[in-house]
């Protein structure tokens, strides 16, 4: 396959999935998907790596073996009446100098398919949420789906609260445990508060019950439907016709909702925070139908022409819109508090436009962050070495072997289950230059990229063995 084809393959699964996500329950969700072939960098032409000596790799995994931790297990913890015991989290202890002073800390992924990633992040997070009071979860995914899922989590069961706040990707056994402790959490002094930062659909987010008017609710779910069913549409003229009907519909009930605190406070009983957050969701709407879809209908036309500007621009575009919105959490929300969010590696890097090889090398949300918050952030970026990964349609993939001095290999050569390496903290040295320098890596386990690890991220987290997680439907 020529490198245009493989290029396309790769973005039309990308946008398919961008795109078909609500009513069919698949869901986007990050950056591009995978295609279940391999996916190669043609004459090293898409990214490139500085040569490596044996022996200077040699010196780069000794003081990788000498500097790392090695995590003792990524299971997350049992949950009893009373707190976890401290003793359990011994090998999570350095992280506590590490993130001291940081109010936000974003665990990545370079897979949304991949179980021990979601053991690893869970347990994770039950540590940074008892041991260290972060106490807002947000996650890559809608903003109002996690609204409803927060509001209706003292009713309804920790696996369909998973299942209202979470993308298909995560409905998996091994994410279940972590929404079974944050349902634990909810009667405590400190609950672990669930939401979302996404503007992407992820179905209907809420029935419009509370609007007391069926005639208004039936057009706003109708509406849903009309604007998930358009975003994967290459009829941009038909779209334009009715997309002032669906935004006129949206603007509608959002009039509504301050007129309704009670009976919306009565519906999400467990989300205090419920007016503001359903009136930012249906201005997100609003802003999906006026700038987004049309945009992902031109990305639909686009790739059947080998063009791509569209579908960058899609990119920038909500991962903008997500940056705004993690902000809008941080500032209007929780202003208080601090945070953890769950995303793909591409999302919360620090400079994705610079990464080489990504379909995505534009600005992303992390990369837009103000510098303030980059101040006060720790970016843990996760990847894997071997074993079986899984697309976003749940289809699984092999995990390439490492490549020699890339990212994967000098980590793995501690030959620990699971391997963790700060790089904050370092200053270039001769063992360690491998952080200052570009190093190829494996996004999704197939797909070569070339970064430099200290521009992007400051720790990594690296599973030797990984496995396709067992879904639930």
């Amino acid at each position: 396959m020529t490198k245009g084809k493989k290029r396309k393959t790769l973005f039309s699964l990308s946008i398919a999935l961008t795109s078909f996500v609500a009513f069919n329950g698949v869901s986007n969700v990050s950056a591009a998907v995978p295609a279940i072939e391999e996916r190669e960098l043609e004459n090293n032409s898409e990214a490139t790596q500085a040569r490596t000596s044996n022996e200077t790799l040699q010196e780069w995994k000794k003081w990788t073996n000498d500097h790392a931790y090695s995590l003792t297990s990524i299971q997350p913890e049992a949950i009893g009446q009373q707190n976890i015991p401290s003793t359990k989290f011994e090998d999570l202890e350095m992280l506590k100098s590490l993130l001291h002073d940081k109010r936000i800390v974003f665990l990545g992924e370079s897979s949304h398919g991949v179980a021990e990633f979601n053991l690893a992040k869970t347990r994770i997070i039950q540590f940074l949420h008892q041991e260290m009071g972060y106490n807002v979860l947000a996650f890559e995914s809608g903003l109002g789906n996690a609204m409803n899922a927060q509001g209706n989590i003292d009713k309804q069961t920790a696996q369909q609260t998973m299942k209202d706040a979470i993308f298909r990707v995560w409905w998996t056994k091994e994410t279940l445990p972590l929404f079974e402790y944050s349902k634990k959490t909810q009667n405590t002094d400190k609950p672990l508060k669930l939401a979302g930062f996404d503007i992407q659909q992820q179905g209907e987010f809420t029935n419009g019950d509370w609007l007391q008017n069926s005639q208004l609710a039936k057009q706003f779910g109708e509406a849903e439907k009309q604007l998930a069913e358009w975003s994967y549409s290459n009829d941009l003229k038909g779209y334009q016709k009715v997309k002032p009907n669906i935004i006129a519909i949206y603007k509608q009930v959002k009039s509504q909702v301050p007129l309704k605190e009670k009976e919306l406070k009565a519906a999400y009983p467990s989300e205090p925070h419920i007016v503001k957050l359903m009136e930012r969701t249906f201005a997100d709407r609003i802003r999906l139908a006026e700038e987004y879809v049309e945009l992902s209908i031109k990305t639909t036309i686009e790739l059947e022409q080998d063009k791509y500007d569209s579908y960058l621009k899609t990119m920038e575009w909500r991962d903008q819109a997500m940056m705004e919105n993690l902000l809008w959490l941080a500032e209007d929300i929780y202003p208080t508090e601090k945070f953890i969010v769950w995303a793909h590696n591409d999302h919360i890097r620090k400079a994705q436009s610079e990464v080489k090889g990504s379909p995505d090398s534009v600005k992303l949300m992390g990369e837009r962050l103000p510098d303030i918050y980059k101040k006060y952030s720790y970016v843990l970026g996760l990847y894997m070495a071997s074993g079986e990964t899984a697309n976003n349609l749940r289809e699984p993939m092999s995990v390439l072997p490492p490549i020699k001095g890339s990212i994967e290999d000098i980590l793995s050569s501690t030959n620990e289950p699971y391997t963790f390496i700060d790089l904050r903290s370092r200053q270039n040295e001769r063992g360690n230059s491998w952080m200052f320098e570009p190093r190829l890596s494996y996004s999704w386990g197939i797909m070569e990229e070339s970064l430099v690890p200290r521009d992007q991220y400051d720790g990594i987290l690296l599973i030797d063995k990984v496995s396709k997680p067992n879904y639930i439907k």
